[in-house]
């Protein structure tokens, strides 16, 4: 199984610039597996989560070798994350739990939610600066894992339903976006408590979030098709609308470079946006619905699962 290359396609820019010379491949992973969350593991290979078949899926880019670790019985993973442990851990909405793979040992170890938070929907995850894992879930739920102790807190969002993206800014706070609720939140990591964040208009829908090396977050606007960023200190909003969109802004992932990476639904298309030049470049699919629901990088790659295609794509520079 070889990865198909081809060369980054269109740019359409609120500004228009020279494309940069990036490089497009497409890696096949196992038939209706549906990968949703892809991370690129400490040791060269790839990590998604097969949501349709619970388990996770490895990818080895290198030899475009695909494996998969079943879960459990009920799994229906959402998230993956690498931990700072090295290992993966799986917000697991089939289960109800956290769940940890021991790339090492190959060990499934579950952490279940409080019983009084049946059907969290488990969605996304992020570690802090302490080591603590927190997480969302979509049915009104956010909260933490302790992989010292193993300890397990929950907590009910502020307006119910929605919790989707969190992410961690280089300071150590902790936000998320709620898609249904319509705001971010900062989370309290001594109390727990969640403080909300309304976005600049109504309705946009902050799908999921992400700081940049200066604690900047920037949120995907699902509704409108719109990128925004939110100044935590100054508390201040930009919003920059996506070339030809108007709505299915997905994704959002910022680089080591500060380079933001948004899916867009709309064109079937991964964008790149430069905040210093406020420039976009497109990169579409080359499969319909490709359908990229997260994505993340290491330096020199931005990995994405395509759930629609049963891919993993990478652009490199």
């Amino acid at each position: 199984m070889v990865p198909m290359v081809v060369a980054a396609l269109a740019v359409i820019a609120l500004g228009v610039g020279p494309a940069q010379s990036s490089q497009v491949s497409y890696y096949d992973v196992t038939r209706g597996a549906h990968p949703h969350d892809v991370a690129p593991a400490p040791d060269g290979t790839v990590w998604y989560t097969a949501q349709s078949q619970g388990a996770l899926g490895i990818l080895d880019p290198k030899t475009a070798k695909v494996t998969q670790v079943p879960l459990g019985a009920d799994s229906a993973p959402h998230g993956v994350i690498v931990g700072p442990d090295r290992a993966a851990w799986i917000t697991d909405g089939g289960q109800n739990a956290i769940a940890r793979f021991d790339p090492a040992t190959k060990a499934v170890k579950l952490f279940p939610l409080p019983k009084e938070f049946p059907n969290a929907n488990l969605n996304t995850a992020t570690f802090d600066r302490k080591g603590i894992l927190w997480f969302t879930g979509q049915n009104g739920v956010y909260g933490r894992v302790d992989p010292a102790t193993g300890k397990v807190e929950a907590w009910k969002a502020p307006k119910g339903v929605g919790p989707y993206g969190i992410t961690t800014t280089p300071s150590g706070d902790v936000w998320y976006a709620s898609l249904a609720g319509d705001h971010i939140a900062k989370i309290d990591t001594v109390s727990g408590d969640a403080m909300m964040i309304q976005p600049p208009k109504q309705g946009v829908g902050p799908r999921r979030i992400w700081s940049d090396s200066k604690g900047l977050l920037w949120v995907s606007f699902w509704n409108t098709g719109e990128v925004g960023r939110y100044d935590p200190l100054n508390k201040v909003w930009r919003v920059w609308q996506l070339p030809k969109s108007n709505n299915g802004c997905y994704a959002v992932f910022v680089d080591a470079k500060d380079k933001v990476w948004l899916s867009d639904w709309t064109n079937n298309a991964i964008v790149r946006f430069d905040p210093a030049t406020e420039k976009f470049e497109a990169f579409p699919s080359n499969k319909r619905r490709s359908d990229v629901r997260q994505m993340l990088g290491r330096p020199g790659e931005m990995w994405a699962a395509e759930s629609g295609t049963d891919r993993l794509v990478v652009v490199r520079d």
